[in-house]
């Protein structure tokens, strides 16, 4: 891609646009209040139930004291199969610290029910913290719609039906997808997804990060961890992607600028980080950075301007390229690169992101 221009960083750190994150931020959190305070009142409800049985079994062994009987009486089982369970350890849970962090898969490790479905495998935590939300998820035979309810490897996690477990070996597979493949775990209609190309690569249940349409090509990651993957996808983390477009025409250069300072498109703001011709003598064909996760955002970009996109191809996803594997091809990612992305390396970061 051609070499950024002098003006690149006055238009990164531009704060255009940023009316509209903090907009989107103060949604979030309420929503997330709102789900808090729904939680909270459903466990308040379970407890104050449960009191009311312990007290009702004092009231009857005092009786049966005083009349000079035995005191035989247990409180009778919930008609729905582990509400006991359920309410006993909400009481527990009442005096434990609010955030326990998971540093290892044991039976006793607590987490947020959206981040023990990511690290089963299922989706990732944003994705997880929706099906919560929908109610597609049971904790011990209870609906759950709390994301941050905190849960075990001890706790039963019914998800959509299917119990799911922690995952114990990490995996982490860099694919170069092909076009007419849909990134997702599985499709309705039948059509081939990306999991058809790694077959057989590992028994463990792994789900791609984020998301290429049918037609683009390029580095797609596949893991089955579900903390990692919430880095790579969330947009505070700014995440770089480089992608090679090619035009039905020549781009003119007032377009570029135009890229550069940023265009509004139906869903908000958006601005690239660098963009320039990849080849001088062909300038069908544009190289474009840029940090946002938007659905199908470059596509969009190119779009708004007057083209039409005719390839599609993500060349860097993170500091990872497609180096040395095949279109349709698959390879693991090796320790040091886990690392990397792990610690959010700030060389595949937006360098102006205030993190």
């Amino acid at each position: 891609m051609k070499k950024r221009t002098d003006n690149f960083d006055k238009f990164a750190n531009q704060k255009k646009g940023s009316a509209i994150k903090e907009a989107f931020r103060q949604e979030k959190k309420k929503i997330k209040a709102e789900a808090r305070a729904a939680g909270e009142e459903m466990r308040k409800k379970k407890i104050e139930k449960m009191r009311g049985v312990e007290e009702k079994a004092s009231s009857f062994k005092s009786q049966a004291a005083s009349k000079g009987k035995a005191a035989s009486y247990e409180p009778r089982a919930s008609s729905k199969k582990g509400t006991d369970k359920y309410s006993k350890k909400e009481v527990k849970q009442d005096v434990q610290p609010a955030d326990i962090p998971l540093k290892k898969a044991g039976s006793d490790e607590q987490m947020p029910l959206n981040k023990f479905i990511a690290h089963a495998g299922v989706c990732g935590r944003r994705e997880a913290a929706d099906l919560v939300k929908e109610g597609k998820v049971t904790v011990n035979g209870d609906k759950i719609f709390e994301p941050g309810y905190k849960v075990s490897a001890k706790d039963k996690v019914i998800v959509k039906g299917k119990q799911v477990f922690l995952q114990r070996n990490a995996v982490y597979i860099l694919l170069n997808k092909p076009k007419d493949y849909i990134t997702t775990a599985n499709d309705p209609q039948g059509r081939k997804t990306v999991l058809d190309l790694i077959k057989g690569a590992t028994p463990e249940r792994v789900y791609p990060v984020g998301r290429l349409d049918r037609n683009t090509t390029g580095v797609l990651i596949l893991t089955n961890d579900g903390e990692l993957a919430q880095k790579l996808t969330h947009p505070s983390f700014e995440v770089k992607k480089i992608y090679e477009v090619t035009l039905d025409k020549p781009v003119i250069k007032k377009d570029l600028e135009s890229i550069m300072t940023g265009i509004t498109l139906e869903d908000g703001f958006v601005q690239a980080d660098a963009v320039g011709y990849a080849d001088d003598k062909n300038k069908n064909i544009v190289g474009i950075e840029i940090h946002s996760g938007r659905n199908r955002i470059v596509r969009r970009i190119f779009e708004h301007l007057g083209y039409d996109v005719k390839g599609l191809d993500r060349v860097m996803f993170a500091n990872l390229t497609k180096k040395n594997v095949d279109r349709g091809k698959w390879r693991f990612l090796n320790e040091k690169e886990v690392r990397l992305l792990k610690f959010m390396n700030k060389s595949f970061v937006r360098k102006s992101s205030s993190r």
